[in-house]
């Protein structure tokens, strides 16, 4: 199987270096990069095809559109000259299944939201399909997309919030790490011990979490004893407002 890129930005690098981390063979990615150096800065160090035309891309089953918003236009009239039975994903955004459609009607068109976790094989994308995919093409999609995570199919109405959260909530996470590590420095630890608690602390807490059955409060519960130093913190998360800063902040980078 062939994967096509075209744009080579920050969530293009991304899913181009967690297919290759996930096991792909470079030689099976073929990529159109950008005016910017970017595509060929990153074909150094990864060993991708780097082709200088988007017609080159004929010989992929699967075309992964990742360009700026701007630049959706001329890429989709270019594909138009060319897409027969590849898959097209877009993964950037003010893509729509309509606005494909304009460029390649009755094609098989997907839009979808990957976040920046991709690279490493840990993230998660949203996913809506045109009326046209068959189960074949899911299948090659879904076989693509979960060599870097986890794909999720939702309505294209969903597709928005679903990727705010998951596309926006990575920054939000660093700033909590951030926080927590500051707490940490302030009540004594050295710098790096405290980041390094602190991450640890969010990949165990995740992983369990993932694991659990039932409602994660019932982890919390289980570690907030009465009169605790736990259920203290807690106490001071819901004084200054912490449920209510994030969802205040996934709120506006959804709505603006």
């Amino acid at each position: 199987m062939k994967v096509g890129f075209i744009g080579a930005g920050s969530i293009g690098s991304a899913m181009i270096k967690g297919l290759i981390n996930s096991g792909m063979s470079p030689q099976d990615i073929l990529v159109k990069g950008g005016h910017s150096n970017r595509a060929t800065n990153l074909q150094k160090e990864l060993g991708f095809e780097l082709v200088s035309d988007e017609t080159e891309l004929k010989s992929t089953e699967i075309i992964i559109v990742a360009v700026g918003t701007p630049a959706l236009d001329n890429v989709f009239s270019q594909l138009k000259t060319f897409v027969d039975q590849q898959v097209v994903v877009s993964v950037s955004g003010g893509s729509t299944i309509e606005f494909m459609h304009k460029y390649l009607p009755e094609k098989p068109v997907a839009f979808a939201i990957p976040n920046t976790p991709v690279s490493i094989g840990e993230g998660v994308a949203g996913i809506s399909y045109a009326d046209e995919f068959t189960e074949q093409q899911r299948n090659l999609t879904k076989e693509v997309f979960e060599k870097m995570g986890r794909l999720i199919e939702v309505p294209e109405s969903q597709l928005g919030i679903l990727g705010t959260v998951a596309g926006c909530s990575p920054a939000f996470i660093d700033v909590l790490i951030e926080a927590l590590s500051d707490a940490g420095v302030l009540n004594g630890l050295p710098r790096e011990l405290s980041y390094e608690v602190v991450i640890q602390m969010l990949i165990g807490s995740a992983k369990l979490a993932q694991q659990h059955n039932g409602h994660v409060a019932e982890l919390k519960d289980q570690v907030t004893s009465p009169g605790g130093s736990t259920i203290r913190g807690v106490a001071a998360l819901e004084e200054y407002g912490f449920r209510n800063a994030l969802i205040k902040a996934v709120d506006k980078a959804n709505n603006g």
